[in-house]
Parts: C-alpha cells; structure tokens; sequence
C-alpha cells in the first residue's frame, strides 16, 4: 500500500514517521528549505517527554503529478490552506484522500472532489517544527472516517493502521465530529490570546476557566438543538457536573505545566488565522440557529488583537 503525507508540519510529520517506522510505503510531499532539509538530514523527530531523537529516512517529493498514484493520500494542512491543493488532488489519479485537522466545511470539500472517496481525520499530536527536527508530542492516535451516510471505509482504515504504532478509532460521522471539536477548541484558543499565551495568567482564575467550559457547553448545546451529534461519544452528558469537572481538571494541568504550551497556546499563537477561521464558521453555525451564546462571544472579544 502506497501512502503520501502531504504537509510535513508536526502533525503530518509524525504520522509520516509512525506509519514508516511500521514498515508502511511512506512519501512526504514538502517544498522550499524544509524539503532540502528532509532529503540531506532525514525526518528528525525530538520527542518532548522522551530521550533521544529519531531520525527516519522517508522518500520526499516536491510536486504530486497526475500519474503518480497512491492508495492513500493524507492532507496534513491548516484549514485555511485547503482549498490550494483541491486542483492537484482532482487531477491526480489516487482515489483516497483523508483530510487531518480542524474543518468546518467537510462536505463542501469532498463536493468539489467528485469521483473521489474523501474521509476526514483528528489526529493526537503538538508540538513546533524548528529548523532541523520537528519537536513534539504524540498519543500515536487518530479518530478518522468519513461523512455521515457515506459508504463506509472501516476496511481502507484498518488496512493502513492495522499493526502499526498509531491507534485508529473509526468515525462514521466526521462531520459532527469535526464540528463539536471546533467548539471544543476555540474557546481554549480565545483563552490563549486572552494571556497573550501565558497560560500561567489564568491558572487560578475559577471564575475565567469556568467561563471557558459554559461557552463550549454553549457551543455543544447549539449543535445538539440543531440536529447534530455530540463526539465523541464522552462529551454527550456535556450538562454534567462531571464534565464540568473533568473539563476544569483537564484546564487547571494545561495552564500551570508545559503541556498547555505545547498542545494549545504555541498553536493558537502560530494559527491564529485558522483559529479567527474557525471562530467565523461558529458563529455563521450559531446565527444560522438562532443560539444565543453569551459566554462564547465574551470569550472573542477579551480575545482582543488575535480575533
């Protein structure tokens, strides 16, 4: 089975090097100096609570032809930064395409790839490329399938994961998926611009980190009164107090350690553009239903100059 990563920032670049590691049929499309960097030096990845660097040799190429085939063809890409690869992946030849990261807008993007079998991705991994290695973490997991009411890709899935490092968990619903994980997310971005990343600001804030989990509550209760399902499944008892308080927990340990940098506030202030993104799409999701959420537009406007 022949797989391309396309995209070889730290998402990609770890899904890159896991599937290689597990003796999968890897190729990283990458361009410009990072590119010369992977052919003369290989992929580095320094893991951040691990020793030792890892260096993988994976084949990269720098443009995806027309006739250069492959069973599976990953798109590791901001959000923003989609609609510039749907041209090449129309005129290429392979049929799989599986969109990885934040995507409001999954059924508009698989309706300009007709003829093709779009799935969409989330897959467990932060951290920063720096000029020689990608520094980062990785749960070695990734929630991936396709849109609702789609023909099922269970079998295409396990056979690309099956006996590697990275566990598969099979969505046959991305769309909802996708979209309660923006209004999981943004709010934790707002609260990023809001300390202009020093998460350590608000640690002992009660008042702001609750004011964070009502404004995804909000977001969640906006989806589900629209017709939409709340994923995964954990988040559907979304009003309990024992969400509440595993959300709280889950902010507390990301605004007093390094882990809030490294899985939140570095790429809410490298992607503010995706973020103000995805925020934009929220909010034409919430006029579009009529939800009033209060909490969530405080949130935007204490998020100030990023938004």
């Amino acid at each position: 089975m022949r797989i391309l990563v396309i995209g070889a920032g730290v998402i990609g670049s770890n899904l890159a090097a896991d599937l290689f590691s597990s003796g999968r049929d890897v190729t990283l499309l990458a361009r410009g100096e990072w590119a010369d960097t992977l052919e003369k030096n290989g992929l580095v990845i320094d893991p951040i609570f691990s020793p030792g660097k890892k260096t993988y040799r994976i084949p990269v190429i720098r443009e995806l032809k027309e006739d250069d085939v492959f069973d599976a063809v990953f798109v590791v890409m901001r959000y923003t930064q989609l609609e510039s690869v749907i041209p090449i992946l129309l005129a290429n030849g392979s049929k799989s395409i599986v969109f990885v990261g934040n995507n409001l807008s999954p059924k508009e993007l698989a309706e300009k790839l007709p003829g093709k079998n779009v799935l969409f991705g989330f897959s467990m991994a932060a951290g920063h490329r720096e000029k020689d290695r990608v520094v980062s973490i990785s749960l070695h997991k990734i929630t991936i399938g396709q849109l609702k009411g789609a023909p099922s890709n269970e079998q295409l899935i396990r056979d690309i994961f099956v006996g590697t490092k990275v566990k598969a968990t099979y969505q046959s619903n991305m769309e909802d998926y996708l979209l309660c994980h923006a209004a999981f997310v943004t709010p934790v971005a707002f609260a990023c611009y809001y300390c202009d990343g020093d998460l350590k600001r608000i640690k002992n804030d009660k008042a702001y980190l609750n004011q964070i989990i009502d404004a995804n509550i909000e977001g969640y209760s906006a989806i589900e009164n629209a017709g939409h399902e709340i994923l995964p499944d954990p988040d559907k008892d979304y009003h309990s107090r024992k969400y509440r308080r595993m959300c709280y927990t889950v902010y507390k340990i990301m605004c007093a350690t390094v882990i809030g940098k490294i899985c939140a506030s570095d790429h809410a202030l490298n992607a503010a553009e995706e973020m103000s993104a995805l925020n934009e799409g929220l909010k034409r999701f919430f006029e579009a239903h009529q939800a009033d959420c209060p909490n969530y537009r405080k949130l935007e406007k204490d998020a100030g100059k990023y938004i």
